[in-house]
């Protein structure tokens, strides 16, 4: 044996742990937690819901079901997770005030400003190497939605927060506005203690679901979700859910923001996530008149570009049909009746029937 290496000390993992959460807070993660990677029961209630069909066509969930659950399979040597939360919240009684407001535009909290993506990745990556300077060349992988990671059960396991009935992260603290990251370690640290569930008996987040999604507590049905027709889907939105859609063309928070929890969360301005474009105010007509080259160049940077044009205009469609019948509501959609798309055509084609003007 090496004389050298028989002498070295134990690495002090615990004080690591706190040096780890401590810098996180540095690049201005609001929490941390670090859990182990066994997710047995979060891998049958998966693979329940990918079962049921509940995931609508995004096909990736149930190609990738198992990955998900398997950190260690993900990315081979992971036997702990660092999970971190960034907040991105605002003010609940300005959204209640747009969705109120039906020639105005409402676009989820989170899409408002930068997308998170690339801001989390490089703060998680500045995490990954700062740790390298403590404790030298370690495994690791950083994730921000780039990969089948289960963060909901894994951020739940580090302490982070609860999942509620909504299938969103709660923390008593702060919410649920707030998204998550992840670095896959081959560090033993020590974990964290579970967050424990404080939903009780409220049932405000099913009841509030305007196409009524959430189909059971912890169970959302991805084809009702509003989230999942104005983002993922990229076909007709069925004719159904149309009118329950309301004014949000990108996203919805509903749920969010009528849980008790987000009441009085204290929550951390981040200068990224601002509003940019006025979309917290924007009316529905202003932005239909978008061409596309203005769509791509005022959502540059933002999430709302996944959507893409055609979609965006699909979803300000509908929002338009559940629009008061006013002359500027009907002469924007009628600009757009001659669309070449068909799907936005056919969107169209229903609005002006809801005003009586097809």
């Amino acid at each position: 044996m090496n004389p050298a290496a028989a002498s070295a000390p134990t690495p002090d993992h615990a004080a690591l742990a706190r040096r780890i959460r401590a810098l996180a807070a540095e690049f201005g993660f609001q929490r941390c937690g670090i859990a182990g990677v066994e997710l047995g029961e979060d891998e049958a209630h998966l693979r329940d819901w990918l079962a049921q069909g509940l995931y609508g066509s995004m096909e990736w969930m149930a190609r990738h079901g198992d990955l998900r659950a398997r950190p260690q399979a993900l990315h081979p040597g992971t036997i702990r997770v660092i999970s971190v939360g960034l907040d991105y919240g605002r003010d609940a009684d300005e959204a209640w005030a747009t969705l109120e407001d039906g020639e105005r535009a409402y676009v989820a909290r989170y899409a408002l400003g930068r997308d998170y993506h690339k801001l989390m990745r490089q703060r998680l990556q500045r995490l990954a190497d700062r740790i390298a300077e403590e404790v030298g060349p370690f495994g690791h992988r950083v994730f921000v939605d780039s990969a089948p990671v289960l963060e909901r059960a894994l951020a739940r396991n580090a302490g982070l927060g609860w999942i509620g009935k909504n299938t969103c992260l709660i923390d008593r603290d702060g919410g649920s506005f707030f998204f998550l990251g992840e670095i896959y370690v081959d560090l033993p640290l020590p974990v964290d203690a579970p967050a424990t569930a404080h939903c009780g008996t409220c049932r405000r987040c099913i009841d509030v679901c305007p196409t009524r999604a959430i189909v059971a507590p912890y169970r959302l049905d991805a084809r009702r979700c509003i989230a999942y027709l104005t983002i993922e889907h990229a076909g007709p939105i069925p004719e159904e859910l149309r009118a329950p859609i309301g004014n949000r063309i990108f996203g919805c928070d509903d749920c969010q923001l009528v849980c008790p929890w987000n009441k009085f969360a204290q929550r951390t301005d981040e200068p990224d996530f601002r509003a940019r474009n006025d979309l917290d105010r924007a009316s529905l007509a202003q932005l239909f008149a978008w061409s596309e080259e203005e769509f791509l160049q005022r959502t540059e940077g933002s999430a709302i570009r996944r959507s893409g044009y055609e979609r965006w205009l699909r979803n300000i469609a509908v929002a338009l049909g559940n629009a008061p019948s006013t002359p500027e509501v009907v002469a924007a959609l009628r600009s757009r009746a001659a669309h070449p798309s068909p799907l936005v055509r056919e969107h169209v084609e229903w609005a002006l029937r809801r005003h009586g003007a097809g």
